[in-house]
């Protein structure tokens, strides 16, 4: 699947950004193309924790093939309940593969060929200039399934316009809906705002996520909200903003909350949430008029967290 040389173009020229860095939100100024670390904590190297086919996404995501995950190491956010904590806040302790572009091309092909029904970037947020590269090579070179931007949701509308025509399916986050909770909680910024616009910059792009004949995602948007103890998520508010750019748009609301990395120790987020706190979001939900929505059962909290210090991390979720 060839490129067209506009989007080729735009996709290239976020390399530039690199130089005193503006990527993200966080626009830290660091120049990652002489290897300075930015907010992120990343230089001018890929590091990925992980690559292989995965089977817990959502059904139109993992398929029966799995999906073709490439897991970043960091990220540019600081959840401190974050379930994948051990790649994106503490990378040193764990193994890690530092890649050029074309050998993340070469990565990508390698799972096409695996069998994979997509390519998933998991956290590219922060290495999105240099994953473009690599993408532009893969398509270049064959690569022909769709591609998924997997993200936190704090994104660039800037950046995004750069990857229009990139990316296939975007796979967002909608984490919160006051800005203060997102400070404390995850050490950003305005990500009411500037998460919400990045959401629509991709539904502007993509649409309603469209599906095959075998029910998988070709293209479009898929938009996740985990639930949190005692509606920190602000969960209404998210979930009346994904109204208003359609009731059609596919939602997974996700009740695996557990206590994990920080959140132990940090009230009310040291417990899961109750099956109570869940049922009342799905009825905002189904009150807004979304009824495309994937629902979790609340006892599947512990089974859904992976663990990075093995060669494969989603072993014990697949027992």
């Amino acid at each position: 699947m060839s490129l067209s040389h506009g989007v080729k173009e735009r996709a290239l020229s976020l390399r530039e950004h690199l130089r005193a860095c503006d990527i993200c939100p966080h626009r830290c100024g660091a120049n990652r193309v002489e290897d300075e670390a930015g907010f992120c904590g990343a230089g001018d190297d890929i590091v990925i924790a992980y690559s292989g086919l995965h089977f817990g996404e959502e059904p139109p995501i993992s398929g029966t093939r799995g999906s073709g995950t490439i897991f970043f190491a960091r990220c540019n956010s600081r959840c401190v309940y974050c379930q994948n904590y051990q790649i994106s806040q503490r990378v040193e302790e764990i193994p890690t593969r530092t890649l050029s572009p074309d050998e993340l091309a070469a990565e990508m092909l390698a799972l096409q060929g695996k069998g994979a029904h997509n390519i998933n970037l998991v956290s590219p947020t922060h290495v999105i200039a240099q994953v473009a590269e690599g993408l532009c090579v893969a398509r270049e070179k064959g690569l022909s399934i769709p591609v998924v931007y997997n993200t936190n949701g704090y994104d660039a509308v800037e950046t995004l316009r750069c990857l229009e025509g990139l990316i296939d399916i975007y796979l967002p986050d909608i984490k919160y809906s006051d800005d203060a909770v997102a400070r404390t909680y995850s050490g950003i910024d305005r990500y009411v705002e500037v998460s919400r616009s990045a959401i629509a910059e991709m539904f502007r792009q993509v649409g309603n996520l469209s599906l095959d004949r075998e029910g998988i995602a070709r293209c479009g948007i898929l938009v996740r909200h985990l639930v949190l103890p005692e509606d920190l998520a602000g969960s209404r508010e998210s979930l009346a903003f994904l109204a208003s750019l359609s009731t059609e748009i596919v939602i997974s609301l996700m009740a695996q909350y557990s206590p994990q990395y920080k959140a132990r120790s940090m009230p009310p987020l040291d417990r899961k949430i109750s099956r109570e706190e869940y049922e009342r979001v799905l009825d905002w939900a189904w009150d807004l008029g979304l009824e495309c929505c994937f629902v979790q059962e609340v006892e599947s909290s512990e089974a859904l967290v992976p663990d990075f210090r093995r060669a494969d991390p989603f072993e014990t979720i697949a027992e």
